[in-house]
């Protein structure tokens, strides 16, 4: 599934919680027709589905003039010279009429599930391999995410095709603010640059893309094996870090069922199902037929992603390779497990004399610094013409280990992760085929997930109506023990405090066991939700300060200490 570019933004601006845009000025706006746009996006369409588009509008962030006349009716709206809006209160009940409004937003407004992220379908690899954040860093990466003032779970799943963050927001635009310039600080790349690149989606989007690429149909290689096993690792990472809640663990372990699934009954991972294969299908194909069998292969690192690399070497009928590795113990473990290859060991100080021996070179390392660069292969021997000429690299590493520079040489030609669309062209419509029965699951895995999380939405209100229920206790309670006066002992103080307890938690019983249920039962959860709002309008619980507000306060607080 191609991903298009989310909302292209330099920035979002906008009051927070508490804060207000206030400033003083002594020139004002006479008509609210002359009121800025404070929140601009410009938004090419979020995703566009390799099955069926999903067309969406542009996102534009007004405050609308109508949200001014009711919280500012005496308020003075000013621009600046930078043509940013500013406010100036001209009376203490304007600015209370504003902080109750943001409030109300609060109360309305439930916590979204948020994907903010780029891929290889919107960035080139120079920009994704700054943005990558190895496994060792995520618990780091989910901490400081979740200290953010509008962000209360996180998760990070990075890739050599893709670095997506999920969050649950307790505001969309300022969680997907926040992250934004997160993301910019730790990788250095300009805010409004992430912006032209990345995607955004939003709860049920969100919830069918990361169902979508843990099924495989967001990979360059249809159904490819290795980002479910991706996924399974950020659930085993994410296991014990505070921010890792229940919503985005929720989340990523029904992804990992449903992509078990989907492999299940679709059959989706047969023939090239991941990079590694796709990496030997496109060098295959690059070569002329003749030389397949006497082609000499080098792979550099013997990792996962080398390790497939030789098997699908295996696979496709070579029998010999040479295998440059730091160590040799993780060779000598693949060459037990594959007897009948012929796998040759050498050191990576021997890494160039053995470039120099082979036609065609795969690099699968984690260096930081490319391997290879434009000055040390132009010195190489030449490679025969019954392989086509040209030395092969073959670079699966993100970040690259393989220079671009390589490539303006006569002798080379450099492929990376992102020319393996090639490979996928092929066999099209059976991919199309096998993705449409994979949507179908999809579709009805995705209903039961929003179903489960909106068996959630009761949780306030029963927290609410426990606490309610507490303060009338004790209140009652201490009416009735004032009454019996001081000589009371502690036994009979105690009795009466347990009855009341009785009393409250027998009272309540009935109404939590119609507040409780598990998602499953579509008819069940929607008695649930109407149960739910009637004991909000009985015991007018709305009322109380929203649980996102109280959130955000806190998180404000915390951050301020």
């Amino acid at each position: 599934m191609a991903v298009s570019s989310g909302l292209a933004t330099a920035s979002f601006t906008g009051p927070k919680l508490e804060s207000p845009l206030l400033s003083s000025s002594s020139s004002s706006w006479t008509s609210p027709s002359q009121l800025p746009i404070l929140f601009k996006s410009s938004s090419r369409h979020p995703r566009h589905r390799k099955l069926s588009s999903i067309q969406k509008g542009p996102r534009c962030e007004v405050l609308s003039a109508s949200f001014f006349s009711s919280s500012l009716d005496v308020a003075d709206v000013l621009e600046n010279e930078n043509g940013n809006a500013r406010v100036k209160s001209s009376s203490i009940s304007a600015l209370e009429q504003l902080k109750t409004s943001a409030a109300d937003r609060y109360t309305k407004e439930r916590s979204s599930i948020v994907v903010i992220g780029l891929s290889i379908h919107t960035t080139p690899v120079e920009m994704r391999e700054k943005l990558a954040i190895p496994e060792a860093e995520w618990p780091r990466a989910i901490a400081e995410l979740c200290s953010l003032n509008h962000i209360e779970e996180a998760a990070v799943l990075s890739t050599c095709n893709r670095m997506e963050i999920y969050v649950v927001a307790l505001s969309q635009h300022r969680g997907v603010k926040e992250v934004t310039e997160w993301m910019s600080k730790t990788s250095g790349i300009p805010v409004a640059e992430l912006c032209e690149h990345r995607f955004l989606l939003y709860n049920k989007d969100a919830t069918q893309h990361i169902f979508e690429v843990s099924a495989g149909l967001d990979s360059l290689v249809l159904g490819e094996g290795q980002i479910l096993a991706q996924v399974k690792q950020v659930v085993k990472v994410g296991e014990g870090v505070v921010g890792f809640g229940r919503n985005i663990s929720g989340l990523f372990k029904h992804a990992i069922t449903v992509g078990k699934r989907v492999r299940t009954e679709t059959n989706i991972a047969a023939g090239a199902v991941s990079v590694s294969s796709a990496a030997v299908e496109l060098a295959l194909m690059k070569l002329p037929e003749t030389s397949h069998a006497n082609a000499r292969m080098l792979v550099i690192g013997a990792g996962k992603m080398g390790k497939l690399v030789i098997k699908h070497l295996v696979a496709k009928g070579c029998n010999k390779m040479v295998v440059v590795n730091r160590t040799e113990e993780r060779v000598a473990a693949i060459r037990e497990e594959l007897k009948d290859v012929e796998m040759i060991y050498r050191p990576l100080t021997e890494m160039l004399n053995c470039a120099a021996e082979a036609d065609v070179i795969f690099t699968s390392t984690a260096s930081e610094t490319p391997l290879f660069l434009k000055e040390r292969v132009k010195d190489l021997p030449p490679v025969g013409p019954e392989v086509g000429g040209l030395r092969m690299f073959v670079d699966i590493s993100v970040p690259r280990n393989v220079g671009s520079c390589v490539s303006d040489l006569q002798n080379a030609c450099v492929y990376n992760v992102d020319d393996l669309k090639e490979v996928v062209a092929a066999n099209r419509e059976d991919r199309l085929r096998k993705a449409m029965e994979a949507q179908a699951i999809i579709a009805e895995e995705s209903k039961q997930f929003e179903a489960w999380r909106d068996s959630l939405e009761t949780v306030p209100t029963i927290k609410k109506l426990r606490a309610y229920a507490e303060r009338i206790r004790v209140a009652e309670l201490e009416k009735c023990l004032s009454k019996m006066g001081d000589d009371i002992s502690k036994k009979a103080r105690k009795a009466v405090d347990d009855l009341s307890r009785g009393m409250v938690n027998k009272l309540l019983h009935g109404p939590m066991q119609h507040l409780r249920c598990d998602g499953s039962d579509s008819r069940t959860l929607s008695e649930t939700l109407a149960n739910m709002h009637a004991l909000n309008r009985m015991f007018s619980l709305e009322t109380e300060i929203s649980v996102l507000e109280q959130k955000i306060r806190a998180k404000v607080e915390q951050n301020q200490k």
